[in-house]
């Protein structure tokens, strides 16, 4: 009983040791002499625990959290102390953070969505069908490993894209007035334009064969090479346009140089036209020896043709190939047999005379005006291709065009051959992705014309390493105005660039004015050139470096043949 109240009693002497209470923060209010003058690292509420004793680090490496047991205020190699004998174990090294490079970062995400083994249509990785995988809770735990063998080198972006040539070398001679961005250039709108009077009516039209309705990809049919001439006269060599000029308009062109000014925004290559101002009148023209008629093939492409001249896919070549292609269908699919039965307007071709023994391409030139105010009469030439007998006797005018197939892989497209015949539409919605600016360009000239149908051709190559054969796999019609509102062509705003850059030039003063697409940037520009730039006699324009443009066409086939 007396060691019990012993030990009760030692107890009970015990001495609690002074606690000190910080007001202002955590911690010690002083410091004491004991660890003065002592390096310390910095430590935060946030410092796990775990990083004093982990017995597990050394075996489990966790690669995803391999700093989850960091300072907050950082590594702290500056305040690591060793109790050595030899001070040279004591290390003073810079923790600033290392930034990696631009380049470097997000590089897995660049690689989704591209090609390779084992990725689906979407651009993501097909997890399953690989052999030897491990999951865990459905998901792929090797799928981030797989990524690494994948697309680019590490830390490699690939060589920078190519720059566009722009159509026209710009001189030092040249004011620039202008510049219109396409951002712009999309908010014009000019509502309530009615449809153009005719004021003159010229040409002979054939009629269109419908057996061609009936054509499929099992029923394809070879596309012919036919020997006619199709004439692309620009706007003050027109006969027709400068007899109208003296009574009628004061606004002149072609519907050609309207649709590339009026589809401008959807348009990525250069181009340029040469606006001549006399007075109140103008007249807007192309210039000669250039590729201006020659129809674009995936411009709009998110992978454009690669430029290379060397290759038959090159967009210089692949552009002849297409025109060749839209002409040489354009008359195949016309009744040429019969030479009494065909639509004759009240003039004649007025780029033929009567002694000249040619073959001419069926054509119908209707000369319209549109009344655009403002006192702002615009006369244009338009086109038909061919003409449509109705039940009723009535004729329709067509507006024949061709797509064509070059190589679907390269063009990152749709096989016409397996989906032409079931799943039209996505061909077409693929079509409208990679040549946006072509299609509008047809449908505002079918729409400017005054063409009732609008028929599509889809021509493809018999081999895609061969570009001088193919075949028709199928055709498809569409009302012009109809067409328009699917592939959200909005007149309103065509018109609205149109008197835009109408107005503009009509401020100007007298003279010759061109205006550009920049090659590489969504940019119109608008330049004041010399009167006596493009002529004839002027050979160190560089108008002419390439070639004949569109006389190409012409010797497309063996070097003879003629459209």
């Amino acid at each position: 009983m007396s060691e019990t109240i012993n030990t009760a009693a030692q107890f009970t002497s015990f001495e609690e040791p002074p606690v000190q209470f910080n007001e202002r923060g955590w911690g010690p209010c002083e410091l004491s002499d004991t660890f003065k003058d002592v390096p310390y690292q910095p430590f935060s509420k946030n410092d796990r625990l775990g990083k004093i004793c982990d017995w597990t680090s050394t075996s489990n490496n966790d690669k995803k959290y391999q700093n989850k047991y960091a300072s907050s205020f950082g590594t702290g190699n500056q305040y690591s102390y060793y109790h050595e004998e030899d001070e040279t174990t004591f290390h003073l090294v810079d923790t600033a953070r290392v930034q990696k490079p631009p380049h470097q970062r997000g590089r897995f995400r660049n690689m989704r969505g591209r090609g390779g083994r084992g990725r689906n249509p979407r651009g993501g990785l097909n997890n399953h069908h690989h052999h030897g995988m491990t999951t865990l809770n459905g998901k792929n735990v090797k799928a981030r490993d797989t990524r690494r063998g994948m697309g680019k080198k590490f830390g490699h972006r690939g060589p920078p894209p190519k720059m566009r040539e722009s159509s026209v070398a710009v001189r030092a001679d040249w004011a620039s007035i202008e510049e219109m961005d396409f951002p712009r250039l999309i908010k014009l709108s000019l509502p309530n334009i009615k449809d153009g009077v005719d004021i003159a009516t010229c040409g002979t039209l054939e009629y269109y064969d419908k057996t061609y309705d009936r054509i499929n990809v099992k029923n394809e049919k070879p596309l012919q090479k036919i020997d006619r001439i199709v004439h692309t006269v620009t706007t003050t060599d027109d006969p027709v346009i400068r007899r109208l000029s003296k009574t009628v308009g004061n606004v002149f062109a072609t519907d050609a140089i309207l649709a590339t000014i009026m589809c401008s925004t959807r348009s990525n290559y250069s181009w340029d036209i040469v606006i001549e101002k006399v007075g109140d009148k103008i007249f807007m023209d192309k210039r000669d020896h250039t590729e201006f008629d020659l129809l674009t093939v995936n411009e709009s492409s998110v992978e454009p043709p690669t430029d290379d001249d060397s290759s038959c896919n090159s967009p210089r070549n692949l552009a002849i190939e297409a025109t060749f292609i839209n002409h040489n269908f354009s008359q195949q699919v016309l009744k040429t047999g019969d030479q009494e039965a065909k639509f004759k307007f009240e003039e004649p071709n007025p780029f033929i005379s009567e002694d000249e023994d040619i073959q001419v391409a069926s054509v119908g030139y209707r000369y319209k005006k549109w009344e655009l105010g403002s006192d702002i009469v615009l006369v244009a030439r338009c086109e038909h291709d061919g003409v449509l007998q109705t039940p009723s006797g009535e004729p329709q005018f067509m507006s024949i065009k061709a797509l064509n197939e070059w190589d679907s892989k390269l063009a990152n497209g749709v096989e016409w051959r397996q989906k032409l015949d079931t799943q039209r539409g996505a061909v077409l919605a693929n079509e409208l992705r990679n040549n946006a600016c072509k299609l509008a360009k047809w449908t505002v000239q079918a729409v400017l014309a005054g063409s009732d149908q609008l028929k599509l051709g889809y021509v493809s190559r018999i081999n895609p390493r061969d570009h001088s054969r193919h075949v028709i796999l199928g055709t498809q019609q569409f009302k012009p105005h109809e067409f328009a509102t699917q592939i959200n062509l909005s007149m309103d705003n065509a018109w609205g660039v149109l008197r835009c850059i109408i107005d503009l030039v009509m401020k100007q003063k007298d003279g010759k004015y061109l205006i550009m697409k920049d090659p590489n940037k969504p940019i119109i520009r608008l330049y004041d050139i010399p009167d006596n730039t493009f002529d004839s006699d002027d050979s160190d324009d560089g108008e002419g470096d390439d070639g004949e443009g569109f006389q190409q066409v012409y010797n497309y086939a063996n070097n003879s043949n003629k459209i």
